[in-house]
């Protein structure tokens, strides 16, 4: 099993705001996620948990995104590359 914790860092006074677009996008689509803010660390902090089987199955979960023109431009449209400014990916094996 596999953890994949996501981490973005938002513009000011954007983070939540973009963790409510992450929220929406990920109740659309299969995948369980977990969405969060931070209290305390670094500010304006998005944090995206998902979990899957393996490197496949996450493999094969990202080419969905990307083959979905649909959702790709939905995402466009609400300016979500407008609200962060970086963003790391962190890949964890569960034992």
């Amino acid at each position: 099993m596999l953890l994949i914790r996501e981490t973005l860092i938002a513009k000011p006074g954007m983070a939540s705001k973009l963790a409510k677009l992450m929220q929406e996008m990920f109740e659309e689509s299969d995948d369980t996620a977990r969405v969060m803010t931070d209290l305390t660390g670094q500010f304006n902090q998005v944090v995206i948990e998902t979990e899957y089987e393996g490197l496949e199955e996450f493999g094969s979960r990202m080419e969905e995104y990307r083959s979905n023109v649909d959702m790709g431009k939905k995402m466009r449209d609400m300016g979500y590359t407008d609200m962060y400014q970086t963003g790391s990916r962190e890949i964890y094996q569960i034992w």
